[in-house]
């Protein structure tokens, strides 16, 4: 008797659950067509509405399966809040722990950041260098203590590191064979550090962008130039530099005077006027002369105007000097000339016999 009741009331049951599971599925086809036709006339508040419908009918036939099959929902999520907060209890220790690595691991990151952020900040021989170290030193520091700080609180939790360990290091090794360009990135890095090749503030020159050097890292290096557009460089891709931070910049201006001048007391009067600029330009660390001759040209006598500067300060005294050359040869009327082509007609001769034919 007992079991046929039992049957029954499962038979039932089930009738029960495949009827709302039928209806939600019926709505839920219902609600696909509709928006499909209509979603695009329809309001959004609409459309959510209908989603947020949707979404408690699941949960009301959910509840109504449970309680059809008279599952114990308070106990359920009472056994789950006991066994939560017994966790929570046993892992108190471990959360504490776990909070103070973490805390200690982002002071040690700020610390060397606060301090490897002052390092070339005060004038010296070796400024650029130091800035250099110090970025690369931050880099390398971030790394190493986010690494450590993860192995420290996996092995709190009670994982064992050493296999940890074990597997970084094959997986380094596969990574390695199939990661080339990434290596080589890194040791191209290296020794552009080690060798001193460059530093941060440089100005150099790289698969013909020349620019200013504003980061250098393990893999990568980042110029500027001077209309602010900065090229992101693999250190690996770096070759053929040059570097024009590594003494003093030379200004250069080359300049014609006409055949009929004398060209010494030209060279004897620039080499008088030009050293005055000094005067307004301190960045000039020699006095600017005029070297000579350097072309004859087709319509002038070309010559060359240098003057030594500060590292890459050359921009502004060319830009000036050839200004000076321009006003102390007018001043004194010296004539610069301009190309120009001079013709020479012949001239026709007639015949004799010819002009004797005319007069008859």
């Amino acid at each position: 008797m007992f079991q046929q009741v039992f049957l029954s009331t499962v038979a039932l049951n089930s009738i029960y659950t495949a009827i709302i599971i039928i209806t939600v599925i019926g709505v839920l086809i219902i609600e696909k067509i509709l928006l499909k036709k209509r979603e695009d006339t329809l309001k959004k508040g609409i459309v959510i509405a209908i989603y947020i419908t949707t979404f408690l009918l699941l949960g009301l036939a959910v509840l109504g399966i449970l309680y059809i099959w008279e599952f114990d929902i308070n106990a359920y999520f009472t056994s789950i809040y006991d066994s939560g907060m017994l966790t929570i209890a046993q892992s108190v220790g471990k959360l504490v722990t776990s909070a103070i690595i973490i805390f200690i691991a982002m002071l040690i990151l700020r610390i060397s950041k606060i301090t490897l952020k002052r390092v070339g900040m005060k004038e010296s021989l070796n400024q650029r260098r130091k800035r250099t170290v110090a970025r690369i030193t931050r880099s390398i520091t971030k790394y190493f203590v986010g690494l450590a700080a993860i192995l420290i609180v996996l092995s709190v939790w009670g994982v064992n590191v050493a296999p940890a360990l074990a597997g970084l290091g094959i997986m380094g090794l596969v990574i390695g064979l199939g990661a080339q360009k990434f290596i080589n990135d890194l040791i191209s890095g290296f020794f552009i550090i080690i060798e001193h090749h460059f530093d941060v503030g440089d100005k150099i020159e790289v698969q013909g962008f020349k620019g200013e050097v504003i980061d250098i890292g393990l893999k990568t290096t980042k110029i500027r130039n001077w209309k602010n557009e900065i090229k992101i460089l693999s250190n690996g891709e770096i070759s053929n530099l040059i570097n024009y931070s590594k003494g003093f910049s030379v200004a250069v201006v080359e300049f014609g005077i006409a055949y009929s001048e004398n060209v010494q007391s030209t060279i004897d009067l620039l080499n008088r006027e030009l050293p005055l600029m000094r005067n307004d330009f301190p960045e000039i660390v020699e006095d600017p002369k005029v070297l000579g001759v350097i072309n004859l040209s087709n319509s002038s006598v070309d010559m060359r105007a240098i003057a030594k500067t500060l590292n890459e300060q050359h921009y502004a005294v060319e830009r000036e000097l050839r200004k000076r050359v321009k006003q102390i040869l007018d001043k004194e009327g010296i004539e610069i000339p301009f190309p120009q082509v001079v013709v020479h007609q012949p001239k026709v001769k007639v015949n004799k016999v010819e002009e004797s034919d005319i007069e008859s």
